[in-house]
């Protein structure tokens, strides 16, 4: 990413980055592929498994639907906690890739042992693409504003002024009370950093005789505005939390101005014009 420019009289109270801890839900994507594939391997080296072994065309089989099971099962619950069916999509992707590498590799005999190998391959593949996601991450606090930045393919930057925040919210998982880490999502006037969670309840019902059908539905849904936003659009995991929170509220504290400040300003701006217009009067009679 391009290097970062300052302001005229600009200077960098912090430099920031996430705490290794703080994408616990990303990292346990690929937990799950390393104890799974633990698992297999240890499944199949198991006596449950030697009678499958002696015909091969089943264990094949069985071992790939095993696999699949898993795969699936993770990813649908991943995907509904997370609300990203990317994740099942990506675990199916991975049985495939897998299922052809051995096809194409004529080792469809030895996928007992490859299975597992190969999940704890690409365990070790999710690991290093979660570290690389949070290295991409880079959060400057200055006298001026915030710069959120981050992405691996595709790079996000957010610049916010002091006077443009509206509200600040703080949130701190049980990870982050230990690590001392923490988010910090910066809300605008417009609603920026602001998501929504919905709620939605319906009934139906139905009534036949022998020759009328009547059908009835009937639904409502609520909506709820609650802060929410990409990690790379608010300060994510930001360490030591208490430190980067009263910084940020001071900075945005200066840049505010209290409601007597702007009843000033106003009264000396009125004060100004009253004696312009005196002044243009008395040049006006002294012609």
């Amino acid at each position: 990413m391009r290097k970062f420019q300052l302001l005229d009289n600009e200077r960098i109270e912090r430099e920031l980055q996430p705490h290794p801890l703080s994408f616990m839900h990303l990292h346990c994507l690929w937990l799950f592929l390393f104890i799974w594939g633990i698992f297999l391997a240890w499944l199949f080296r198991s006596k449950y498994w030697e009678g499958l072994a002696n015909n091969n065309t089943f264990s094949i089989g069985a071992a790939a639907s095993i696999w699949l099971i898993g795969l699936i099962i993770f990813g649908v619950i991943a995907s509904l906690l997370m609300v990203r069916w990317r994740i099942f999509f990506m675990y199916i992707a991975i049985f495939i890739l897998g299922m052809i590498i051995f096809w194409l590799g004529n080792a469809m005999d030895y996928v007992d042992l490859l299975i597992p190998l190969y999940t704890i391959g690409m365990a070790i593949v999710g690991l290093f693409i979660v570290e690389i996601y949070r290295r991409s991450h880079k959060y400057l606090i200055t006298n001026f504003r915030l710069v959120l930045r981050g992405g691996i393919f595709i790079k996000r930057e957010r610049s916010l002024r002091y006077d443009k925040i509206a509200d600040l919210d703080y949130s701190q998982g049980i990870l982050g009370r230990i690590f001392r880490f923490g988010n910090i999502i910066p809300i605008t006037y417009s609603g920026f950093g602001l998501g929504s969670d919905a709620a939605f309840a319906a009934m139906g019902a139905e009534t036949k005789t022998k020759k009328v059908g009547l059908f009835g539905f009937a639904g409502g849904s609520k909506e709820v505005q609650t802060p929410r936003t990409r990690s790379y659009y608010e300060l994510h995991g930001v360490h030591p939390f208490n430190e980067v929170k009263l910084l940020i509220e001071k900075l945005v504290q200066e840049a505010t101005i209290a409601p007597y400040q702007k009843e000033q300003v106003m009264l000396q701006k009125e004060m100004v014009d009253i004696l312009k217009e005196l002044k243009d009067k008395e040049e006006e009679s002294e012609e």
